[in-house]
């Protein structure tokens, strides 16, 4: 599969056993209930066969003295539980102090009835900040980076976050990586290092290309051709570029689908075809994608874009709908075949009157096989052989120690 040929990967396995029905605790820096993207892909699809304790990073709260939790099961996928914690906001600089409870917190759920069901776990990280914390402190068989972000990179990481990414790489059995730049930053750290893309989901997609599929009443009204964005909305994206595009031609519609991130809506630009809606739940996204004439993917060239390999780039491919993005590196090296990719916004508003008007349909049909090629289930059967094959070199290493 095209996304994970940055180098060829070791040969898994071929003579494997039935896979290990693990548990998995996942330590994560995202909500399960934020936007639906890699972690949620994954371990949903993960979760048929492993339950899954998916622990979520502590936030401050105030008003409260001691440390506390909640669990809940998630209603669609039975064998996940989610687990959140809120720290005392006085006591929230106080790292050593966050570490110990959050620790303490999640072992006191392992060590009631619950915890029956997560014995020897496999202990997934996609929050580098958990390694001080969990790595080593949970009796899990071994320790998983999935990096899908370089997050140092991002607006308000923590300034530890470095050094706990270094010590969380030198302890993983495998690491993860979520696109070829990222892949080859990892690996410089950790050898058992492998890059793979996001996947995407056909068929829920490919509900764009269907004539029954409904366009949502609040984008069906507009006339004329749609520029359509659905993602978070945040640090990464081009407003500039987005308020080109809206001015360049009044009869064009810039429709931006997503909730919003550490960015105040109020310093939007404000355009009156330039169409903030806000997020939306993942089930309606190709409803949205249908209305689209283009895709967009206006990110920013900056920091927190330097190592980003966007999920949505499949999500539209899925669609058959041509894309436009600015020349975010990954898409260049996985991508150019099939995204038209500007180098300045003078060029990116050629490409999306091009698209918009006479759409390249060679590179749409090379999208849509790409897509089919690339599904989130091929992928977590991939993830889940190399996760074997750090098992069984780990207990060849136990043995041939004792």
């Amino acid at each position: 599969m095209e996304l994970s040929t940055v180098e060829p990967a070791p040969p898994l396995n071929r003579f494997r056993v039935q896979a290990e029905d693990y548990p998995i605790i996942v330590h994560s820096h995202l909500g399960w209930d934020w936007v639906w993207q890699r972690p949620q892909q994954f371990l949903s699809r993960l979760s048929v066969r492993h339950p899954v304790l998916f622990v979520e990073a502590p936030v401050p709260a105030d008003g409260i003295k001691a440390a506390s939790l909640t669990l809940r099961e998630v209603a669609d996928y039975p064998n996940v539980v989610v687990l959140q914690m809120q720290m005392p906001a006085a006591r929230w600089s106080d790292g050593a102090w966050v570490d110990k409870e959050r620790r303490r917190l999640v072992q006191s759920v392992l060590a009631g009835p619950l915890g029956r069901k997560f014995a020897e776990p496999i202990q997934w990280f996609y929050d580098p900040m958990a390694v001080t914390a969990f790595a080593g402190h949970l009796g899990e068989r071994a320790l998983v980076y999935d990096c899908m972000d370089q997050l140092s990179q991002f607006k308000g990481a923590p300034a530890k976050l470095v050094r706990r990414e270094r010590e969380l790489l030198a302890v993983a059995d495998v690491v993860f990586a979520g696109g070829p730049k990222m892949w080859a930053a990892k690996r410089e750290h950790n050898a058992n290092c492998f890059a793979y893309g996001c996947g995407v989901d056909v068929k829920h997609f490919g509900k764009a290309r269907h004539a029954a599929t409904e366009i949502p009443h609040d984008v069906a009204h507009l006339r004329g051709k749609i520029l359509g964005y659905f993602g978070v909305v945040d640090e990464r994206i081009d407003y500039a570029l987005l308020a080109a595009l809206a001015d360049h031609d009044p009869e064009w519609h810039v429709v931006i689908v997503g909730p919003t991130a550490k960015v105040d809506p109020a310093e939007f630009p404000q355009r009156d075809n330039l169409h903030w809606l806000g997020g939306r739940d993942y089930a309606q996204l190709p409803l949205y994608a249908k209305a689209f004439d283009v895709c967009l993917m206006p990110f920013a060239i900056n920091e927190a874009t330097e190592y980003i390999n966007p999920t949505k780039a499949l999500e539209y491919m899925a669609t058959a709908t041509p894309i436009v993005s600015t020349a975010v590196q990954d898409v260049v090296l996985q991508f150019s075949d099939i995204v038209r990719v500007a180098d300045s916004p003078e060029q990116f508003i050629a490409h999306c009157e091009r698209e918009a008007t006479r759409p390249t349909a060679a590179r749409v049909r090379r999208g849509l096989q790409r897509a089919r090629r690339n599904t989130w289930d091929s992928i977590v059967a991939q993830l889940e052989m190399h996760i074997e094959d750090a098992l069984v070199t780990k207990r060849a290493v136990a043995t041939s120690a004792a």
